[in-house]
């Protein structure tokens, strides 16, 4: 049997498309509230609903920015958050022409029978909270599967789990109107070199689009949100030519020409290495049958956080670090940036945490 094409079939062709948009982007902002708690640490706000919010508007209500977003991923706090105005943030980025997200997995926990390795649960109950986020104005989701690189991993009970995961997941959220964007990330923790990560990667996406096809997935209605193939934390670093041409040589050889746009992660590189390696994949010269973009968190936000600590005063000034930081990516999606955003507080700071949780 093919893809299922349900109710929801054109609904979620149309969104996929949008937020494949050339030139636009995936803001991820669904960190967890312990996750969202490290990132205000480091600048000394504390943890409380109130910051949550006020950095979320801070992105959100930036002058000029959402032209340069497709959309937004949103924990489910903030999807029923307002702006200090009292317009539901859902709106604004709705006005802004920006499709509203929602992280719907749980978490991951141990894989037993592994080294370490992890599964992602999120499953039970997610037919009905994903009806519940439509219903608030979500078009599309993320759940995140983590694999890691060693002597025997990623393991193939890891690899097959995480994949029928991501799976279940998918057509889950199509039955119920919602754009899956798939996401197996490969952790750059370890000493590899960038090709034994290309293998991994290229295994790890074979399993994953097997089991998208045997669960009947609507690829045309699905977005993919890999790792860019790079050598490991601990490994001598290569050019943005060198990922770039591991990377799209890894999507070639595995991603279907029928899902509509490849949203990477940042997986831990400061801001400006991951703009100027999505830089370089979209200055290659080969076929690339998809739009090539970001989803990221981290790399978004990192020199905003810096600038913006918390204070009322630092918001012009935070926002025009995000301004910065979106236009340039986008420049990057199209193949067109020249390395102009690199001065800001952050911008080359390493953002790699070891065994990273969201």
């Amino acid at each position: 049997m093919s893809a299922v094409v349900g109710n929801y079939a054109d609904e979620l062709i149309a969104t996929a498309k949008s937020i494949a948009t050339p030139g636009r982007g995936i803001l991820a902002a669904d960190e967890s509230t312990g996750t969202i708690g490290k990132r205000l640490a480091s600048i000394n706000v504390e943890n409380v609903e109130s910051n949550r919010q006020a950095l979320r508007e801070l992105l959100f209500t930036t002058p000029d920015a959402l032209q340069y977003l497709s959309g937004v991923i949103l924990f489910e706090e903030t999807l029923y958050q307002k702006t200090s105005a009292g317009v539901p943030f859902v709106d604004v980025l709705k006005e802004g022409g920006v499709v509203p997200g929602i992280k719907v997995d749980k978490g991951t926990v141990d894989l037993a029978g592994t080294n370490g390795e992890t599964t992602t649960q999120g499953l039970d109950g997610l037919a009905q909270r994903c009806q519940q986020y439509y219903k608030a104005g979500a078009r599309f989701a993320k759940w995140r599967a983590v694999l890691k690189i060693g002597p025997t991993e990623p393991s193939p009970l890891s690899i097959q789990e995480n994949a029928k995961g991501l799976a279940r997941y998918a057509i889950i959220c199509q039955e119920n109107g919602l754009v899956p964007i798939v996401e197996p990330e490969i952790l750059v923790d370890g000493p590899h070199d960038i090709k034994k990560c290309a293998a991994a990667t290229e295994i790890v996406l074979a399993a994953v689009y097997k089991a998208l096809n045997d669960h009947h997935v609507l690829l045309e209605g699905t977005l993919l949100k890999p790792n860019m193939v790079t050598p490991g934390s601990e490994a001598p670093k290569v050019s943005p030519e060198e990922i770039a041409k591991y990377t799209v040589q890894a999507l070639q050889r595995t991603v279907p020409a029928a899902v509509p746009g490849i949203m990477f992660l940042s997986g831990g590189q400061s801001e400006e290495e991951a703009t100027l390696n999505l830089n370089a994949m979209n200055q290659l010269v080969t076929v690339k049958p998809w739009t090539l973009s970001f989803s990221f968190g981290r790399a978004l936000q990192q020199s905003t956080l810096k600038t913006w600590c918390g204070k009322k005063e630092n918001v012009p000034a935070a926002q025009a670090a995000f301004l910065t930081r979106c236009k340039a990516n986008s420049e990057a999606v199209l193949g067109k940036y020249k390395g102009d955003a690199a001065k800001g507080t952050g911008t080359s700071e390493s953002l790699h945490v070891k065994d990273y949780k969201y």
